[in-house]
């Protein structure tokens, strides 16, 4: 009987609390940007590693759970991998191309406020990639969290958290509007778990403390919470 009652225990705390280890095989390994691309030019990067991430890459890759098959269909349009069908904006390819797999939860969690984003992919693709493309541009809406009402949350389970900015600057740098500057996972205990350019490495930091910083700079708007349907 005794045994009965400590499987069930046992089992009945790792189903709790193993989404929890989301990520947790890629701690500490180091920051580089743009980690992924296509093995071809013009991204000759390769498709999937467990060495290196940016904070994009980070997330996709956990959620794929290293299966390079998965890892394809949450950064390609229907999966099919190309510079052209990757998700390269958060804003209007990654978060409707993912729909199946992720939902914006924040009014949920705090009341919200909308950042309307254009996304201009093909003065994009000419400026950093000098190539021409027949995209037009596309605006959206995005809720999120204003940081005035983001700190304290709570979660039941681990969540993707999106960081909101708006920034003139950004704009005239990379030719596009931008909303999402940076993403990693919030866990029920309060830890944002991200691969963070600032410490060169993927780690575990305070999420409220993280919050704090982030409201220095006036860029910066606030979160989105994105439950992980499955």
């Amino acid at each position: 009987m005794w045994r009965a009652l400590l499987l069930l225990f046992l089992f009945g705390c790792a189903s709790e609390t193993s989404t929890d280890f989301i990520g947790t095989e890629y701690l500490g390994a180091k920051y580089v940007d743009s980690a992924l691309g296509e093995e071809m030019a013009p991204d000759s990067d390769p498709l999937i590693r467990d060495d290196a991430f940016d904070c994009v890459t980070f997330v996709e890759t956990a959620l794929a759970n290293g299966d390079v098959n998965k890892l394809n269909k949450i950064r390609y349009a229907d999966g099919v991998r190309n510079i052209l069908t990757r998700n390269h904006f958060i804003e209007t390819d990654w978060l409707e191309n993912n729909s199946d797999l992720v939902e914006n939860v924040s009014a949920q969690y705090a009341p919200v406020a909308v950042r309307h984003v254009t996304i201009d992919k093909k003065k994009w693709f000419k400026n950093i990639y000098n190539t021409d493309t027949n995209f037009t541009p596309r605006s959206v809406d995005l809720e999120y969290i204003p940081y005035s009402k983001a700190h304290n949350i709570k979660v039941s389970k681990p969540m993707i958290v999106l960081f909101i900015i708006n920034s003139e600057k950004i704009r005239k740098n990379i030719g596009t509007d931008l909303a999402v500057r940076h993403m990693g996972f919030l866990l029920p205990d309060g830890r944002l778990r991200h691969a963070s350019r600032r410490q060169g490495r993927v780690l575990d930091t305070d999420f409220n403390k993280y919050l704090n910083r982030m409201v220095e700079n006036k860029i910066n708007l606030g979160i989105m919470l994105l439950d992980i349907k499955k």
